[in-house]
């Protein structure tokens, strides 16, 4: 497995105690922590049949995964690998990506149009968000930037947007333009995430394999120049630390790092990361010194019996 450390900025190394406290909060983990989780499981079990493919992770050691079968949300405990089901689901619903704040609430990519949004703790549904009313849709993940929640919509050029929490507020669909070019019949945009100067997102196109930075505003799509390797193709789930961006690639089997420019128009593969566990990953949540992913097994058919897992990998 190549893995890649990332080197601490020189504002991190003079700001002190003030710089450390900001890591803590922002990484989720802490300094302590991260030193802590050195001995906790690298690898963990979902229920059979589960059908993984989001996971979310926020400042304390637990990780969310939804399922495909039915919209249940699975949290295991990243110290001792075990788990429970937080919120059974229900016939029809669906658990593609997902997303934690420091509120304490989950906001669930719902792939047929709805996106919900749980109760951290417990799993309480606080309230579903039609975001399209039309059929064909497929929306696919989710990130947080401001006071909005954005999913994308991998079968329409489009970004939907829900107030956070108990804000008000109606949903507002984002279409895309300047370099977007829908692709019929395939999935387009995956994975977001929010931009190092909090301004914008970042979009992957898992087909043919592009980035994009988005302006929320306008809708405006510039595509990302890669730089080191043509295409992130089957990009998946995004990942962002300051300047650094994680591209899981699922059916690579591999994640593809970058090294941003300051306006994120440029990307540079700086290294790659591989596993022999991974079996089609397709989201990853950071804690402490390691991203979590979950293995879709796509190319595995589904049963009730097939089994299913999280793993973890050093950065």
């Amino acid at each position: 497995m190549t893995r890649h450390h990332p080197q601490p900025t020189r504002r991190a190394v003079l700001g002190g105690a003030a710089a450390l406290a900001t890591l803590t909060v922002t990484a989720g983990a802490g300094t302590a922590s991260a030193a802590r989780n050195a001995t906790w499981p690298t690898e963990f079990q979902l229920p059979d049949g589960w059908l993984p493919e989001g996971i979310a992770i926020g400042r304390t050691p637990y990780a969310y995964m939804g399922s495909r079968a039915n919209g249940a949300i699975y949290r295991t405990d990243l110290r001792t690998g075990e788990g429970k089901v937080l919120y059974p689901g229900a016939t029809g619903q669906v658990a593609v990506g997902l997303k934690t704040d420091q509120e304490g609430l989950l906001y669930v990519a719902g792939n047929t149009g709805v996106a919900r949004v749980h109760r951290a703790r417990t799993g309480e549904v606080l309230r579903s968000h039609q975001l399209s009313e039309a059929t064909g849709h497929f929306i696919n993940d989710v990130t947080l930037l401001g006071d909005r929640a954005w999913f994308t919509d991998s079968r329409a050029a489009a970004l939907y947007s829900v107030p956070r929490g108990s804000r008000p507020g109606a949903v507002r669909t984002l279409p895309l333009t300047g370099d977007w070019v829908q692709l019929p019949d395939v999935n387009n945009a995956n994975g977001v995430v929010g931009t190092p100067d909090g301004r914008g997102l970042i979009v992957v196109k898992s087909t043919p394999g592009e980035l994009y930075h988005v302006d929320p505003r306008s809708g405006y799509a510039k595509r990302i120049t890669l730089v080191g390797q043509d295409t992130v193709v089957n990009g998946d789930g995004l990942w962002r630390i300051g300047r650094t961006l994680y591209v899981v690639q699922n059916r690579l089997n591999l994640i593809s790092v970058w090294d941003l420019d300051a306006k994120a128009t440029t990307a540079t593969l700086r290294t790659t990361i591989t596993d022999p566990r991974f079996d089609v990953p397709t989201t990853a949540a950071r804690f402490g010194s390691r991203l979590y992913l979950v293995n879709a097994r796509f190319t595995t058919t589904p049963t009730p019996e097939t089994t299913y897992n999280a793993v973890a990998v050093p950065i």
